[in-house]
């Protein structure tokens, strides 16, 4: 396959830069259907005129068809989509890509889905398909999976469906509200997990950030204690990293620690703590939920997060070495490989 594809790419580059833009096309529309074609030319950077031109084209090859709220995958188009997945991550060198970050991250197994979700927001619902693929693979039944909020898990919770496997699962919140939307909290995030997979749930219902008097009280209630002791049980850990400033803006974190996380300089955030360049924890928020040391206690923590934007915030919590599996897209993988060239 890989001498096929190179020779084409020799012999006929303008097939393979039809069939990637075709690719993107069908993406996009898996992702986002119903869509328009002016919203599609838009997220495409093309005329409308040129997509009109190749969406016709997938219309007439029964892989899409039109209706009044816009283009829909037909069957056959997402049975050939998946097929499409494997070759142009060949196309795109993903999988060498892979190779190398799993390399130079000491981790066993990068996961590189195309494009870049700083730019095309969309491509975290790719994310999210791979990381239910993961989940798939690496689970076993009546297994604690702990999961983490945010708007990449969210599209996690969006991409799972029921199987014999995923239905014998439980799903846990890693720790208590954010205060942000209600659609990006762990709690809300797990229970979609569990409802869209046929699993079970539990949820913890506390703040994310307490005050010491409260964590103490908390941390004695039987009810809490009964979560807890499930929550850091978990067999497999799902979550995000953040950006240090965005996390600590998000959390309207005081302008005491706000200077402190510039001080230190803070790269990144998980679990409630924040990280330097190096990996190492400069601050930690007191919260109720899983622990750090937790983590090292699961079978497999899948790490997922994408954008180049987060490139370093992924290089600095990486290396804190908990790590099994990172999902991530090729606009991140290639800006962390960029950046480690350059270190």
């Amino acid at each position: 396959m890989r001498r096929l594809i190179e020779i084409q790419k020799k012999v006929l580059p303008d097939l393979m830069e039809l069939l990637g833009k075709r690719y993107r096309i069908l993406q996009i529309i898996r992702s986002m259907e119903p869509i328009g074609r002016r919203t599609l030319a838009q997220l495409l950077d093309m005329t409308e005129r040129v997509v009109r031109s190749d969406t016709e084209f997938l219309k007439d090859q029964g892989l899409l068809f039109y209706s009044t709220a816009g283009m829909t995958l037909t069957e056959e188009g997402v049975q050939l989509l998946d097929k499409m997945d494997e070759v142009m991550r060949e196309v795109f060198g993903l999988q060498e890509l892979e190779q190398q970050l799993a390399k130079i991250l000491h981790i066993r197994k990068v996961i590189i889905v195309p494009g870049d979700s700083f730019f095309s927001p969309w491509i975290k619902q790719d994310l999210g398909r791979a990381t239910v693929e993961q989940i798939k693979s690496l689970a076993e039944e009546n297994w604690v999976i702990s999961v983490t909020g945010g708007t990449t898990i969210a599209k996690v919770a969006e991409a799972m469906n029921p199987s014999s496997k995923l239905r014998t699962l439980q799903y846990v919140p890693a720790r208590g509200g954010l205060g942000e939307e209600v659609e990006n909290q762990a709690n809300t995030i797990c229970s979609q997990m569990a409802q869209r997979s046929g699993g079970n749930y539990r949820l913890l219902h506390v703040p994310d950030e307490l005050s010491k008097e409260a964590y103490d009280s908390l941390s004695l209630d039987p009810q809490v204690v009964d979560i807890l002791s499930l929550i850091r049980s978990s067999s497999m850990i799902i979550h995000g990293i953040g950006e240090a400033k965005t996390m600590a803006e998000r959390r309207k974190a005081s302008p005491q620690v706000i200077k402190l996380l510039q001080e230190k300089k803070a790269v990144s955030e998980a679990f409630g703590y924040y990280f330097n360049q190096d990996g190492e924890i400069i601050h930690k928020v007191r919260t109720i939920g899983l622990r750090l040391e937790d983590a090292h206690k699961a079978k497999h923590i899948l790490a997922v997060a994408g954008g180049s934007d987060k490139a370093m915030a992924i290089l600095s919590f990486i290396k804190h070495g908990v790590h099994d599996v990172l999902i991530t897209d090729e606009g991140a993988a290639r800006a962390m490989l960029q950046e480690v060239k350059e270190s």
